[in-house]
């Protein structure tokens, strides 16, 4: 077995946290923010949980980094990410100007980097952020369509 690269041992990171979101019932959804090589922010979905529209893993992630840095500009932070980033989470992350973002599966119905729009690299905005995608991709997508499995299961 081959050892993990850089990414992927980040991105494990993601999915830990996006087992925790699964643990409670949430959509599995996972991130973390990285600086220097070292994890300074981590957040999984906890909409329902919260209550709150704006609980999404990486506004959570986001707001932990942020205390850490002891600032709301994020700029030589990199994002880990199960799940393509929705148009709430891109325009945060271009607010926040990290640098990179790295997403574990794309999410064709509503994703905001690539899929439906990319709000990550506007040209006309002030900031454009980097973007590398299919990070551990099956275990990410696996992980999201047997939960929605599940969930249209009970419904039937």
């Amino acid at each position: 077995m081959q050892p993990l690269t850089r990414e992927e041992k980040f991105m494990k990171e993601a999915i830990r946290q996006a087992k925790k979101a699964l643990a409670i019932g949430e959509v599995p959804i996972g991130c973390v923010i990285v600086y220097n090589d070292k994890i300074i922010g981590r957040g999984y979905n906890r909409r329902i949980t919260d209550k709150n529209t704006l609980s999404h893993a990486e506004l959570n992630a986001i707001k932990k980094a942020s205390k850490v840095m002891g600032d709301w500009r994020l700029d030589d932070c990199e994002m880990y990410i199960t799940l393509e980033p929705c148009q709430m989470c891109s325009g945060a992350i271009v607010q926040s100007r990290i640098r990179k973002v790295y997403i574990g599966t794309m999410n064709p119905k509503a994703g905001c980097a690539g899929s439906i729009l990319n709000l990550l690299q506007v040209p006309q905005f002030n900031h454009q952020v980097e973007i590398e995608k299919d990070i551990l991709h099956d275990e990410c997508s696996a992980m999201l369509t047997s939960f929605f499995k599940e969930l249209r299961k009970k419904k039937v």
